[in-house]
């Protein structure tokens, strides 16, 4: 009996560990439970609407809030419009087009606020629909703490600076990672964001006819499945000053968040350096390799992971502000 009960206490011990790193001081699960007790829920049904029209979305808002949280943490810095005199995060080249879902964010926005006026902040709004968008694209359920407050900077160099390139290999992703406070575990499980969305040619053409000096192509790239790229990628498309079309990261299940992009990657069939190359790296193939194999294990891994990104350099308290439109400081 006494070793069973130092069996509990030690769970228990562990699970308040994890607990507190995953909830940073000012951040808890049901924050609006009293002051806005609808919020969750009008989210959930409006991203719900948004991606019964358009599936491709679920991708966008995912994304978004990864872009937002690499920037200045998760303030909904990457929300604000361009101003005569600053040219924010949104309009970054990283950014502008790539970033989609944006009207989601604000209908959201628009409903709490004839709600609860001043009550729920855009950075939190952001984290619930990337949650939603996680839950109703691949099934992937996780309590989200929330209590996050919005940003009123945001500059679009910032982006470039902070965001992880498609064209990094492994030791660059990890290091990337690093300096968020993520570790490389926590890198490959949000690289499985991967397997929806899509990706404009300009970002993996360079594979597919300049690669090197001694390969026209990339030789970690499946042949078969290059051959098909290139079909939908001519040579000349990936212009960023002409027509730049866009392919799906995972042609298997596109519009599925599921461990299917693994799979893809133990083919050599990543479209991205960045996928790819998590292949290359002993420890990152690992990961991969575990991921295969238990697609539940992942899911629960993802849903963790995106946890402890949305908990990254918040703001909260009396630390910035609760935007009346998330376009647009107060």
């Amino acid at each position: 009996m006494a070793s069973l009960w130092s069996c509990m206490v030690l769970f228990l011990t562990i699970t308040s560990v994890v607990a507190a790193e995953l909830k940073p001081k000012g951040l808890r699960v049901g924050y609006y439970r009293y002051t806005c007790p609808s919020a969750e829920a009008i989210v959930r049904k409006t991203v719900e609407t948004g991606l019964a029209r358009n599936p491709g979305l679920a991708a966008g808002l995912i994304r978004m809030h990864f872009h937002d949280c690499f920037v200045r943490g998760c303030d909904a810095s990457v929300l604000l419009d361009s101003t005569p005199k600053q040219t924010t995060e949104k309009d970054s080249f990283v950014n502008n087009p790539s970033l989609r879902g944006f009207e989601i964010i604000d209908r959201a926005k628009s409903l709490i606020e004839s709600h609860c006026p001043r009550t729920v902040s855009c950075s939190d709004i952001l984290a619930f629909a990337a949650r939603d968008a996680a839950s109703i694209s691949g099934g992937i359920h996780y309590q989200l703490p929330s209590g996050r407050r919005d940003g009123r900077i945001s500059i679009d160099a910032e982006a470039l600076q902070n965001l992880p390139s498609p064209f990094s290999n492994a030791t660059q992703l990890i290091q990337s990672f690093a300096r968020k406070g993520l570790s490389m575990q926590d890198m490959v499980i949000l690289s499985g964001a991967h397997s929806i969305g899509v990706s404009h040619c300009s970002s993996f053409a360079g594979r597919l006819y300049s690669f090197n000096a001694t390969h026209a192509q990339d030789p970690s790239m499946d042949r078969a499945f290059a051959a098909f790229m290139k079909l939908r990628c001519p040579p000349g498309s990936a212009s960023r000053t002409g027509p730049d079309p866009t392919v799906p990261l995972d042609y298997g299940t596109p519009n599925r968040l599921d461990n299917v992009y693994y799979k893809n990657l133990r083919k050599n069939r990543g479209l991205l350096t960045s996928d790819q190359t998590l292949m290359s790296h002993p420890s990152t193939a690992s990961v991969v390799a575990k991921s295969v194999g238990s697609p539940a294990d992942w899911a629960a891994k993802f849903g963790a992971t995106m946890v402890r990104m949305g908990s990254m350099d918040v703001l909260t308290g009396k630390k910035g502000e609760v935007r009346l439109n998330c376009r647009v400081v107060n």
